[in-house]
């Protein structure tokens, strides 16, 4: 079978599974290596170490696949849930926590249908073909390669986008097959400005670039220590991800709800409250949250992000669970963040729990949150 022919094939094989666009881009160096020198030299990647691990070797999908000479990339949509649910309460996770993160996590639903497609290419082919398949694992520039196949093109957010928007998955199949490239598609996002205007932390400069360190997805799913007291308030109440340059792009206007099961809310995300996510143990995490993408961010994660939500919620109702976990979570990681919460809440049984932290938490660092906590509260 000729390139055209198996490009074509494979396509509609692609479509078929699900995938809602597939592209061709060639297996070659990236054209923007020296962007992402600059950009890891720069520190942009925050304490993403795995960033900064080979980059060489990630501007060039040969290195991944040295016989590779083609790179199939698909997209499949998400889109936001927005139909709300009569049951839901109002103090639950789900308008906190990233659309994409709100359902089943995305590797276990797009890693199968890839495993298909190359099936299918073997097939089609009449020969194993070497390939290898990612789904936002390898060490891969994917919106680069998904902007080279024509899927769409990099936003100023740094997101792909296409005329239907930016809520999609992308997934990658590097192959030695030789098949017919696609074109790229021009950069429409104009003189818009409004992911750049929209972001809390600005974090996207002046666009094109994103600075992880600012990012407020980084700092509370990625960022493994304490958040910086500087970006605590405005996370808002992120919880896990944040979508703010997808929510107010104009791109997205035209995003529908999702059609595949595995893409709608899971029903812990409409029960679990705040208060109890911070009260929560390993066990009871790991239980609750299986299979979801929120597990990245660790019980640990959670807690300490739960705990700043409350803290810029403003609600003093709040204060006897962050006094609780004060006294008695186990990670001082987390302890740390609810006694800058209780400061943040005021009030006079704040301020006992704080002072009782100072005397008796075994933890300096807890001890000096508590203290700048009380200091604060002074100062007002």
């Amino acid at each position: 079978m000729n390139a055209a022919a198996l490009t074509r094939r494979i396509r509609e094989r692609a479509l078929t599974l699900g995938f809602t666009s597939v592209g061709v881009a060639p297996a070659q160096a990236s054209p923007n290596a020296e962007f992402l020198m600059r950009w890891l030299a720069d520190g942009n990647h925050g304490e993403m170490g795995y960033m900064a691990r080979g980059p060489a070797r990630r501007a060039d999908p040969r290195s991944v696949l040295p016989s590779a000479r083609s790179v199939l990339c698909v997209s499949l949509d998400y889109y936001p849930w927005s139909t709300p649910r009569e049951n839901a309460d109002p103090d639950g996770m789900l308008d906190r926590v990233s659309v994409y993160a709100r359902n089943d996590d995305y590797h276990e639903v797009m890693a199968p249908m890839l495993r298909k497609l190359l099936e299918f290419v073997h097939a089609e082919s009449g020969k194993a073909v070497d390939g290898r398949a990612y789904v936002d694992t390898g060490p891969l520039l994917e919106r680069e390669l998904a902007a080279a196949a024509g899927l769409g093109w990099v936003g100023k957010n740094t997101q792909l986008l296409d005329r239907r928007g930016s809520w999609f998955f992308l997934g990658e199949i590097l192959l030695e097959a030789e098949l017919v490239p696609d074109s790229p598609v021009p950069d429409r996002c104009g003189s818009c400005t409004a992911c750049i205007d929209a972001c809390p932390t600005d974090a996207l400069a002046d666009g094109y670039v994103l600075d992880s360190r600012r990012c407020i997805s980084y700092l509370n799913i990625e960022l493994r220590r304490a958040i910086p007291d500087e970006w605590r308030a405005p996370m808002g109440e992120h919880l896990f991800g944040c979508d703010i340059c997808q929510d107010v792009c104009p791109w997205n206007r035209k995003a529908q709800s999702p059609a595949r099961p595995e893409f709608e809310p899971r029903p812990a995300l409409e029960s679990v409250t705040l208060a109890q996510l911070l009260g929560f143990s390993a066990e009871e995490f790991s239980s609750r949250f299986r299979g979801s993408p929120m597990t990245r961010a660790r019980r640990r994660g959670m807690a300490r992000n739960a705990a700043v939500v409350l803290g810029n919620q403003g609600d003093r109702a709040a204060v006897t669970p962050l006094a609780q976990s004060l006294r008695q979570d186990p990670e001082p990681l987390v302890r740390s963040h609810a006694a800058w919460a209780l400061g943040r809440l005021g009030g006079a049984k704040a301020r006992g729990e704080l002072e009782r932290a100072c005397r008796a938490d075994v933890d300096p660092e807890v001890q000096r949150e508590a203290a700048a906590a009380l200091e604060r509260q002074g100062e007002t």
